[in-house]
């Protein structure tokens, strides 16, 4: 008796998924835009749909896309742009003085520099003698501009 009320209740378990499906209203609003609900919206003419018509997509089938960056503009770079158009003089100094020293941070391995809180000297290490180098080829690049 028992096992019959356990093939009973599964049976009907399984014949009973028409009263899971739940209805679905859809809408596109003045500005384009597709909308979805269970309950039917007031003053708007819905199409009413059921959950079991709707045939799921595939997953993994959207593409990639490539995102496209904005570039904000440095402190360095509006600082170029306003002593490029102020004082010539003092953008063809820096631009001598990055040149200078790109071609002493390029020619030189070893390297010291002075510690702005202790005034003592120290060795460069690899790291800081790139992000120098670095530096000073965005320098060039932004005062030593031909005008």
């Amino acid at each position: 008796m028992r096992i019959m009320r356990i093939v009973i209740g599964l049976a009907t378990l399984a014949f009973s998924t028409s009263t899971l499906a739940a209805t679905i209203y859809t809408w596109v609003d003045t500005a384009g835009v597709v909308h979805y609900s269970q309950q039917q919206p007031l003053s708007v003419d819905a199409r009413k749909i059921y959950s079991e018509d709707i045939e799921p997509s595939k997953i993994g089938t959207h593409t990639p896309q490539k995102k496209v960056s904005t570039k904000v503009e440095s402190e360095l770079e509006r600082s170029a742009k306003i002593i490029n158009e102020k004082d010539k003089q003092q953008a063809k100094d820096i631009c001598e003085s990055a040149k200078h020293s790109l071609n002493v941070l390029k020619s030189q391995s070893k390297l010291n520099q002075q510690n702005k809180d202790t005034g003592e000297s120290v060795v460069m290490t690899e790291e800081q003698r790139q992000a120098a180098i670095a530096e000073n080829t965005e320098r060039v690049s932004l005062f030593c501009q031909s005008k």
